[in-house]
């Protein structure tokens, strides 16, 4: 490959070919359009009094002490815990009340994702509230060429699209499942994406330790050694395999994250009446002890490695069985996890997002995502996974319902940004200027403030029910559907310096040219 070429070569028959990075000197980025970093001025909302939080901390210490959690194939995180004092029985490990919580103390209460640029670096704790897209749907869809298994070129128009929408902070991590890569490769080219196409933070690879080692290998080309060494760029996504189990592979990860002082989200996935009992106590319960566990992992492998907490968890029907999302039992556990991570001192990752079991962008899909989403701002939660993208339960990313998610994202930010009630919010010039039984559209106060007073959407209007009719009737989806092509029209990648681009590509045709195509 010319080391002086921008363009990544590829396989043409499954690697769409990444956009030009522009030249710029090393250590120079573009900011996308952003908002900035986002601080809540609205109260976070505390579901339950003392009494109800401390039973279910208790609860949670029950299930670790009487039941156990299994590390299964990993006999290095089963040696940090002998070794921490944690009662061990193969692969069963069991806590003394309160040993766990013990082992979280080290966990940072707020810390940053660091960017390339400083426009993107993000903040989680605190008053701080970062959004992020849609996580591991291996499906797409749009309007014009529906529901598909997602490709590279899926993969890299999501990314695109995170990466331009002001109102999401955080580029994700598998946007969509890249199906047209081999299995043990598509990593490569996600993290790829992710670090050329996007200079918002990002998640790494966790399907297996070599990935997730390799998702850092590929962040330190960009990012530097010594920032690297001091400073979270990047996140690796744990999932529990609930009820009660780190298998190897997630156990596995999550430790190399660790042990580079990465970024490690825990979150449990638990579904009521499958994965754990159906109450929402049981459910937070469970959730709790399961996210201590894999926070306390991480503290053991180093002191101080900045993690994140929270869940993925969904309530079901009991005559179907089929999952369902924005539920009242759903929320009320992503109310109570809030509290229950907060007091444990970590970060919070959200339960919901814009989630939906819907098959379409259509008015079940914004209900039960608008319910959802409601009940995670309110929370206090600190970063909020699937705020875009989300339809069908999670098996799909829709471009149409993606656009729709960030304009309604948008409108949930301008209310969270609280009201001012200040000299100018007050306006008593405009009341001295019009007077009794006169308009105020006219005043200096609606002139100095018509342009940014109200949220204004990035869909399309539909107009008047006339002018509806005339141009075709047009849904909120096929609207939408203008926008999002409009964004990738536009699009152009942030700057990279050539000699780091050079480096990444040297470094993904190396380790792709080491392996076999696996399509397991």
């Amino acid at each position: 490959m010319n080391a002086n070429s921008h363009r990544i070569t590829r396989d043409r028959a499954s690697r769409p070919a990444l956009g030009r990075p522009r030249r710029v000197r090393r250590g120079q980025a573009a900011p996308a359009p952003q908002a900035g970093p986002f601080v809540r001025r609205i109260p976070a909302y505390s579901l339950l009094d003392e009494v109800a939080l401390t039973r279910i901390e208790q609860q949670a210490d029950w299930i670790l002490d009487k039941v156990g959690v299994e590390f299964r194939g990993d006999a290095e995180a089963l040696s940090f815990f002998a070794k921490a004092g944690a009662r061990v029985d193969g692969e069963r490990v069991r806590f003394e009340p309160g040993h766990v919580r013990a082992l979280c103390a080290t966990a940072p209460a707020e810390f940053q994702l660091h960017s390339r640029v400083p426009e993107h670096t993000v903040t989680l704790g605190g008053d701080h509230l970062v959004l992020m897209p849609g996580y591991g749907s291996p499906f797409v869809t749009d309007l014009q060429n529906g529901r598909r298994y997602g490709t590279l070129e899926d993969f890299q128009n999501f990314v695109k699209l995170a990466y331009l929408s002001p109102w999401l902070h955080h580029s994700g991590g598998t946007v969509c499942e890249p199906c047209d890569v081999a299995v043990n490769k598509r990593h490569l080219d996600m993290v790829l994406a992710h670090l050329t196409l996007s200079s918002k933070p990002f998640m790494g690879g966790v399907t297996s330790p070599e990935r997730a080692q390799d998702s850092i290998d590929m962040a330190r080309i960009v990012f530097g050694t010594d920032l690297m060494a001091k400073h979270a760029v990047m996140q690796g996504n744990i999932n529990v395999n609930s009820p009660l189990v780190f298998d190897n592979v997630m156990s596995g990860a999550l430790r190399i994250y660790a042990a580079e002082g990465q970024c490690v989200a825990v979150s449990p996935a638990i579904f009521g009446g499958a994965m754990g009992p159906l109450s929402p106590a049981a459910m937070a319960a469970q959730t709790l002890a399961e996210g201590m566990v894999g926070v306390a992992l991480a503290q053991l492998v180093r002191p101080g490695c900045p993690c994140i907490l929270g869940s993925f968890h969904s309530t079901m029907s009991l005559k179907s069985g089929a999952l369902t999302f924005g539920s009242p039992e759903a929320n009320l556990v992503t109310f109570a996890l809030a509290q229950l991570v907060r007091r444990l001192g970590i970060p919070v990752r959200s339960g919901g997002g814009q989630v939906t079991a819907s098959n379409a962008p259509d008015g079940q899909a914004m209900q039960d995502s608008a319910a959802a989403m409601w009940a995670t701002l309110m929370s206090g939660t600190h970063q909020v996974w699937h705020a875009a993208g989300w339809l069908e339960g999670g098996l799909t990313m829709s471009y149409e319902k993606f656009v729709m998610d960030v304009d309604h994202c948008g409108m949930l930010l301008k209310m969270l940004g609280g009201m001012d009630v200040d000299d100018e919010a007050l306006a008593r010039d405009a009341y001295a200027e019009a007077g009794p039984g006169q308009n105020f559209l006219s005043t200096g106060h609606t002139m100095r403030h018509y342009a940014t007073a109200n949220y204004i959407s990035d869909i399309p209007e539909p107009g008047p029910f006339e002018t509806w009719v005339e141009q075709g009737s047009l849904s909120a989806a096929e609207r939408a559907t203008g926008r999002w092509k409009d964004m990738l029209a536009r699009y152009e990648p942030p700057e990279m310096s050539t000699d780091t681009y050079s480096e990444l590509m040297a470094f993904v045709e190396r380790r792709k040219s080491g392996m076999e195509d696996e399509w397991y």
